[in-house]
C-alpha cells in the first residue's frame, strides 16, 4: 500500500530532505524523506491499523 502526504509548516520553512517516520503503536514500518515541495510517499503494508508521522524537526533553522 502506498500513504502519500504532503506537509506544510506555518512558518513557510522548507521540509525538503527532511526524515520522516510511519509509525503503527510506536513502531516504526515505513521511512521516507519530503521532496522540496513538501510531498511524502510512504510504503507499508495493509491493514486496520493506526499511524502516526514522526518527523525529525531538528533539521530545520530558525530563520
Amino acid at each position: 500500500m502506498t500513504i502519500k502526504l504532503k506537509l506544510e509548516l506555518v512558518s513557510g520553512q522548507s521540509l525538503k530532505g527532511a526524515p520522516l517516520e510511519l509509525l503503527s503503536k510506536g513502531v516504526t514500518i515505513s521511512r521516507a524523506v519530503a521532496d522540496e515541495r513538501g510531498n511524502v510517499t510512504f510504503d507499508a503494508r495493509p491493514g486496520a491499523i493506526e499511524l502516526a508521522v514522526r518527523v525529525d524537526r531538528s533539521i530545520l533553522t530558525k530563520g
